[in-house]
This record gives structure tokens, sequence and C-alpha cells, in this order.
């Protein structure tokens, strides 16, 4: 591919160069940050995703697993053969999003947006921390082949 096709590909998913306004193109709709809230907590499953407290419509948590995973924000993995399972993780590049989360907290937390504060180890979490206890998590489904313990 030449420079230019590069550009022209680049513009077509884009609408600006602003890394806030590309940011906010892949993870700014009212669903993701939610999906990526409940990873971080230790839901991985679909019907974990469907049982959260905001009732996600099944069409649209579809498209934005689909989404995050085709913009590598999100790691898909099959933890059951028959019927095929899958279990979603985040990525390195997913997990930094830890630091958006807590900043959206903090501000919802003092503007009073909200009725309840995160837990104390939210406030404690870290990329790589994130990534070391969501890989326990997958590996447990994976033993279990997804039954809860």
């Amino acid at each position: 591919m030449t420079e230019k096709q590069q550009t022209n590909l680049w513009k077509s998913k884009h609408r600006s160069g602003c890394p806030i306004t590309c940011t906010l193109e892949l993870i700014g709709d009212k669903w993701s940050l939610l999906l990526i809230r409940d990873i971080i907590t230790g839901k991985h499953r679909y019907g974990d995703f469907e049982n959260s407290p905001e009732q996600i419509p099944t069409n649209i948590l579809a498209d934005r697993l689909k989404r995050l995973v085709n913009n590598c924000v999100l790691e898909k993995v099959r933890y059951q053969e028959r019927p095929t399972r899958y279990a979603y993780k985040l990525t390195p590049k997913g997990a930094e999003l830890i630091k958006v989360l807590q900043a959206l907290a903090s501000w919802g937390g003092k503007h009073d947006h909200g009725n309840w504060q995160p837990p104390e180890f939210f406030w404690k979490l870290t990329a790589k921390k994130i990534l070391q206890n969501q890989h326990a998590s997958i590996q447990t489904l994976m033993m279990h082949k997804g039954t809860p313990e």
C-alpha cells in the first residue's frame, strides 16, 4: 500500500487528526467504557455483560464487543469448545483505559454524578494489575468450562 493510500484509509476512518476525536470515535459511545469497566471488575462472558445493571441491548452489546476486538482493545478467547463459547479480556492497550475510568469516576464523584463510589481496589488498579488479574480469571473459566465456581 502506498503512503497516499494509507493516508486516505486513515482519513476515511477519522474525522480529524485530534487524538481526543479519534479516541471518542472508538470508545466515546454510551456503552464501550461500561464494558471495559465490567471486564476490569471481573466480568468476561457475554451473559455477564447482559446482566449488568445498565442492561445493554444485545444487538448493541454484540456490536461493541466486535468493534473493541477489531480495534485491539479487547481480545476474544475461546474457553469452551462444545458448544463454542468465548470470554473477552483487555489487551494491554485496553487495560491502559483504567486511567480514563478512574478520572471519570473521580470527576463524577466530585460533581455528584451518581450515588455510589467505586470500591477502594478500583483506585489502586494499574494496567499491569488488570492484565495479571484477568489472566487468572480466564484460566479459571477454561478449567471449569465456564461454569461458576
